[in-house]
């Protein structure tokens, strides 16, 4: 059973950070990786030839390692937008076919999708949710995989989504794409590093992933897979790095048409960052250490009391089998005000989202049982005040 790792963060103790999904705080390990890197371009000359490929590689196998994957289809990559515009640029559309995504997912998995339907006639078919919150999550899974047909050619969607926590059926959504033929794309950023992803068993075509949020790590840096429908690809950019025979320094003007092998050519340019890279190193470390599983558990058990309460005040909270543990919303009372209540969170030092109508909390193996009972008790205190406030202006 997975502790409570906060010992490892430099989290300041009157704070209750429940907001991983916005982005994760660094370890104590993971910021001397960075400083490390720092101090060592001082000596440029101590950065040897080598040292611009090993680390890439020890960070794609543990990163393989993680979601069940050849470190050799893993490319290291600049941002979530960067690994989608790989995707897009590699994907065949014509006219009149479908590119189906959940509604009101994520920017940077939708802003490809528009610019490739608008060049080549295809359309995107947004499945959005349903309204009634009465078996929302399943209705929404159920919409989505009735919309893929055989005019789908995309399904570019999250594990889980970013605003709210549902969470869709994988291995029912891939399987109808893969009937029909059409590319299944994975934006994991909001779970991989919290929720067991096998990318063996749901057999997506790319999964993308940037590293700040779950995996740990740095801003301006993540990772991707991409699986044997985008082997031959062409990558968004050609640097020296990805092609065959680039760890010859003295030979880089020889220049080939040959990639190394498997998705390095999709590697973004300067991938051998010395100061990100080996903090996203060590971050995904952590993760093989504590295990993606116990993590996911760990929030399980630390959200059960809490969710069970909220509900019996009146927020509208998923059921457990459509939502994750790590990342949820609740739906605010409609005699609740949001502006005040989240005021009066942030007041008590507490760090939440709001995404649309729900407040997004998303715990991590830093928080404990303290943290979510701050945020129950700063709810329970705003109902109380609010409650008071009708009674005295309906009195004469």
């Amino acid at each position: 059973m997975l502790a409570c790792q906060k010992a490892l963060f430099s989290l300041p103790n009157d704070a209750h950070y429940l907001n991983c999904a916005y982005m994760s705080p660094l370890t104590k390990q993971v910021e001397a990786a960075g400083i490390a890197g720092i101090q060592g371009k001082r000596m440029p000359a101590d950065i040897k030839p080598a040292d611009f490929f090993e680390t890439v590689e020890a960070t794609k196998a543990v990163f393989g390692k993680l979601i069940n994957a050849p470190s050799d289809a893993i490319a290291v990559i600049g941002s979530a937008s960067y690994g989608i515009a790989t995707v897009a640029n590699n994907v065949s559309l014509r006219p009149g076919q479908s590119i189906v995504m959940a509604g009101e997912q994520f920017p940077s998995n939708v802003y490809a999708w528009m610019r490739k339907a608008e060049a080549t006639g295809a359309v995107i078919r947004a499945i959005q949710a349903p309204t009634d919150f009465n078996n929302r999550g399943a209705l929404w899974n159920e919409a989505i995989l009735d919309a893929i047909t055989s005019d789908t050619a995309v399904v570019s969607m999250a594990h889980v989504h970013w605003a709210d926590g549902t969470l869709f059926d994988l291995e029912a959504i891939g399987a109808r794409a893969r009937e029909v033929g059409a590319a299944f794309i994975i934006d994991g950023t909001q779970s991989i590093g919290a929720l067991p992803f096998d990318v063996t068993a749901l057999k997506p075509d790319a999964l993308i992933c940037a590293g700040y949020k779950w995996l740990m790590g740095p801003y301006s840096i993540g990772l991707a897979y991409y699986g044997p429908r985008f082997s031959a690809g062409i990558p968004i950019e050609e640097n020296w790095i990805t092609r065959e025979g680039s760890e010859k320094f003295g030979g880089l003007v020889a220049y080939t048409n040959n990639y190394q092998p498997g998705a390095t050519r999709f590697d973004v340019g300067e991938k051998s960052n010395f100061i990100l890279l080996p903090m996203l190193h060590q971050a995904l470390r952590h993760l093989q250490d504590w295990g993606i599983e116990n993590i996911q558990q760990y929030c399980a058990d630390l959200t059960k009391s809490f969710c069970k309460e909220i509900k019996t005040l009146g927020f509208a909270v998923e059921s457990p089998r459509w939502r994750a543990h790590h990342l949820f919303g609740i739906r605010v009372r409609e005699d609740l005000s949001m502006e005040r209540l989240m005021s009066a969170i942030n007041n008590a030092n507490i760090s939440v989202s709001t995404r649309g109508t729900a407040i997004r909390i998303s715990p991590n193996v830093y928080n404990d049982a303290a943290d979510l009972d701050a945020l129950l008790r700063v709810i329970k205190q705003t109902i109380q005040q609010e409650a008071g406030q009708r009674t005295s202006l309906s009195m004469p």
